[in-house]
């Protein structure tokens, strides 16, 4: 089944945002974030959740009715 041009971008979205919560994470645990303590976490409690609904609702778009 091919897939869906809105499912490829959600799929694309849910991968950036999960870089972005996995780059968040390292740059908390390792040391003082580029970015700022307060903005690294806001984008990490962001990219998480998004990154979830992004790929739930890319798996929805793709599902035949």
């Amino acid at each position: 089944m091919p897939m869906k041009p809105l499912a490829g971008v959600l799929l694309a979205l849910a991968c950036v945002l999960g870089i972005a919560a996995t780059g968040s994470v390292f740059e908390l645990a390792y040391g003082q974030p580029d970015l700022g303590v307060g903005t690294t976490r806001l984008i990490l409690g962001a990219s998480i959740p998004g990154c979830l609904l992004a790929l739930l609702f890319a798996i929805r778009s793709n599902q035949q009715a």
